[in-house]
Parts: C-alpha cells; structure tokens; sequence
C-alpha cells in the first residue's frame, strides 16, 4: 500500500527557519500591539467533537486553551489530535491563533512494501530535530515546484525503511530513506514543507536517515530513547 504524502494538499509555507522553534517579539518596548507576544510553533491541535480546534500542546511543553475555537477545512475529523505549526499571541496563557497549518505525519513503509520503484528525486535540505518532548522527529525541507499544465502533476513523499541493524549490546538502528517524487513537477523555484514523524513507529533506538539532496546525499542520526 503505498502510503505518499501527496504534496498539493499539505505545503507549508513560512519566511525563515529560525521560525520553527518557539520565540518571541515585541512589537514595542513595553509589550503592547497586536504581535507583541507573537510565537510560532509545532503542536498537537486538540479537536473537539464540533471539528475545532479547542487547545494546543506546543512542542515547548506548554498546553494552552485558545481564546476562541479555531476552524479549517484541513480539520476532517472530530475528537482527535493533528500535527499542527502555527502563529500565535499568547495572551494569559491562552493562545490567540492568527494562523495554523497542517503538518503531515508520514507513516514507515517497509521497502519490500513498496510496490513502485524506490525514487529519490533531489530536493534542499534543510534540517531534522527531535521535538523537546522526544515524541517526533522532524523534518524540513524545500521543494522545486512550479505551475505545469499537467493536471496530473503532483510531487510525493513517503518515509521508507531498508534495514534494521541489531547490534550486540542489543541497540538497534533504523535505516531510514526519504522517498521523493518530482511527479512532473516544474522546478522553477523553492516551496518550504515540513513533516514529522511520532517516534513510537520507529522501533529502534535510534534513526539513520538518507536524504538525496541537490548537493549529494544527506546522512542525519537522532537517538529514539
């Protein structure tokens, strides 16, 4: 089954990278003005049974109430939790939100699963982080993509595994490849998108993971527990 991120739906774009880890920015020296207290951060959503998002758990470990319910077209089911990044006042240790997206958490498909050819179509790395609370390890990345007058036209990632090494103190590490398809798309300039992955799929204590970029291959390790 294959199990792709397909792109159109989920791009995320923001100006900086510096952006992804929490922050803050006064707008004026005593703290006043609308983005006095602005922030941006990867979350949790909590969703109640309205389809709205109620509060968030940031990856900071705050978990703060939103001033007013917050609503998307990308929020499809009720009474769950998505991977969200978003722009937000915090305003009493509640979070006015004054943007919020979707961020994709990408299933491990086995490479003898994989029922199309293994594709690794080049792309920017930018960088993989653990979260603080340890429970996704992140990924950022730009993306050539361009305006094509294929309808069919639609770039896909997916998260693969090749291998699985046990060692002899009974560690065992992940091989990881980052499954890339251009789909057609023209690459005429930089789409930044982001995607996550919850540690609890990765069975093993750590992770390798390969990634093809425009300047050769990219070797990232993180430790799982």
């Amino acid at each position: 089954m294959r199990k792709f991120l397909q792109l159109i739906a989920i791009i995320v774009l923001t100006s900086h990278l510096s952006l992804l880890s929490s922050c803050s920015q006064d707008a004026y020296d005593k703290g006043e003005g609308q983005y006095s207290w602005l922030r941006g951060d990867f979350a949790e959503a909590v969703v109640n049974s309205n389809q709205q998002v109620t509060k968030i758990e940031t990856d900071d470990g705050d978990e703060l109430p939103l001033v007013k319910p917050y609503e998307a077209k990308w929020i499809m089911k009720a009474d769950t939790t998505y991977r969200c990044m978003l722009y937000y006042n915090k305003v009493k240790n509640q979070a006015e939100v004054l943007s919020m997206r979707q961020v994709p958490c990408a299933a491990i498909t086995l490479l003898k699963d994989l029922n199309t050819p293994l594709l690794t179509d080049p792309v920017k790395f930018e960088s993989t982080w653990m979260s603080k609370s340890g429970k996704y390890l992140n990924m950022g990345l730009l993306l050539k993509t361009g305006v094509s007058d294929d309808s069919t036209a639609a770039q896909s990632l997916a998260i693969v595994s090749d291998t699985l090494i046990r060692h002899h103190d009974g560690k065992q590490i992940r091989h990881l490849i980052l499954y890339h398809d251009q789909g057609n798309v023209p690459e005429y300039y930089s789409t930044k998108v982001y995607m996550s992955i919850p540690t609890n799929r990765i069975d093993a204590d750590s992770v390798r993971i390969s990634i093809n970029s425009y300047d050769g291959e990219v070797i990232t390790k993180h430790r799982i527990r």
